[in-house]
């Protein structure tokens, strides 16, 4: 997993961090009062002193409106004009275009210990933004923009794994609601472009762009669970991006900006944010809106990328086993068990097993293929209900 910051700027419950400019004061009109100043010059060569002042001054005035040239006709002058002015404007981008599309349905996000961003996703008044932005609080307060006034929204539920959350705002109090259109996430490729707005540092609806630089990520999320098929991106993102979305050309959602991988202390942009796949907005949001909890299936392995003997191909590597967890009622055992499948379906990477996992639901019974000590076995393994944290 790479190292990568929420997008509160790497602290829970915090939105975003702001650091106030102070006006820059501005210099003396005077010299310093301990230190003289130049003497007056006597009064008649004060006189003599305006009237060359205001001879040199015509004098430039008249210089810069006309030229003058002596030539064999005489004196002959010429009027100075200034350049003309451009009209028009640039051609339109498009990125212009996916603003004007999308922008109307992005959202501030502002709670008691920071902000974020959101959007609307259909026209009940309903806004999605990640979990974190409203982590410990009930209400919000949500903008449409910076200048116009702010508006109550209720936390009508969060799904910590995912780091979503649904918001609700009174249809009445908006006017013209602009839902965003989700995509399919799976049919985004490397090299799409990709256009993020939001709020970061709090400044006005703010639009940077990039591509999807990568697919298939997992970041952590808030509970200390993986996010698995995260879209990677080089559209710049920051601190107060959180929870706004991540645009298609066609102006449509395929994620929402959730992370930056940092380095060191730095928690600014480096060229790689990831964001939550539209697809999983899909399946939670329902769920959320109807005040549900999301239920996650979940096995209790810590697992590791690990070679099955001279094959090229990999499988999950059983590193540890919770205990009470449907893998320890399963016998799956530490440091000698690799899953190399789920239901006849190959596993070569920890990912493949958690994706797998995460397609079923609580309750389900799943067939694991394990290597053990190099000989093959089959398990069988009911799944649970994951906790609100990693154990």
């Amino acid at each position: 997993m790479p190292d990568s910051a929420p997008l509160w700027s790497g602290r829970r419950a915090r939105a975003t961090d702001h650091a106030w400019l102070a006006p820059v004061p501005e210099p003396p009109s005077g010299p310093p009062e301990d230190e003289p100043g130049p003497p007056e010059p006597p009064k008649g060569r004060r006189t003599l002193l305006v009237v060359a002042a205001v001879t040199a001054a015509l004098t430039a005035l008249l210089a810069t409106a006309v030229l003058l040239a002596t030539g064999s006709g005489g004196t002959k002058t010429r009027t100075v004009q200034a350049p003309a002015v451009a009209t028009g404007r640039t051609p339109q981008t498009q990125v212009n275009r996916i603003y004007a599309a999308a922008s109307g349905g992005v959202v501030q996000v502002r709670t008691s210990s920071g902000s974020g961003s959101g959007f609307v996703i259909d026209g009940d008044g309903t806004i999605v933004t990640n979990a974190h932005v409203v982590e410990g609080v009930n209400s919000a307060q949500v903008r449409f923009d910076t200048h116009s006034p702010p508006i109550n929204a209720t936390v009508v539920g969060t799904d910590q794994s995912s780091d979503l959350a649904v918001l609700h705002v009174d249809p009445s109090r908006v006017g013209t609601l602009r839902p965003l259109a989700l995509a399919d996430s799976d049919q985004v490729q490397v090299g799409d472009e990709a256009v993020a707005i939001g709020f970061p540092l709090g400044l006005d609806k703010t639009a940077t762009a990039g591509i999807v630089s990568g697919l298939g990520r997992e970041i952590r999320a808030p509970n200390g669970f993986s996010i698995d098929k995260v879209i990677q991106t080089d559209a710049p993102i920051n601190p107060g991006n959180s929870g706004g979305p991540l645009l298609d050309a066609r102006g449509r959602v395929i994620g929402i900006n959730s992370q930056i991988a940092t380095a060191g202390n730095s928690q600014g942009n480096l060229g790689i944010g990831f964001a939550v796949p539209s697809n999983t907005v899909r399946a939670v949001v329902p769920k959320l809106k109807q005040g549900q909890t999301v239920a996650h299936a979940w096995l209790g392995v810590t697992t590791a990328t690990a070679s099955t003997g001279a094959r090229a191909t990999a499988g999950a590597a059983v590193a540890d086993v919770t205990p009470g967890s449907p893998a320890a009622k399963a016998g799956l055992q530490p440091g000698t068990d690799v899953i190399v499948g789920v239901d006849g379906k190959a596993v070569t990477s920890p990912d493949d097993l958690n994706q797998a996992v995460d397609s079923h639901s609580p309750g389900d019974q799943v067939r694991l293929d394990v290597l053990r000590n190099g000989r093959h076995q089959t398990l069988t393994v009911t799944l649970a209900q994951r906790p609100n944290h990693v154990p």
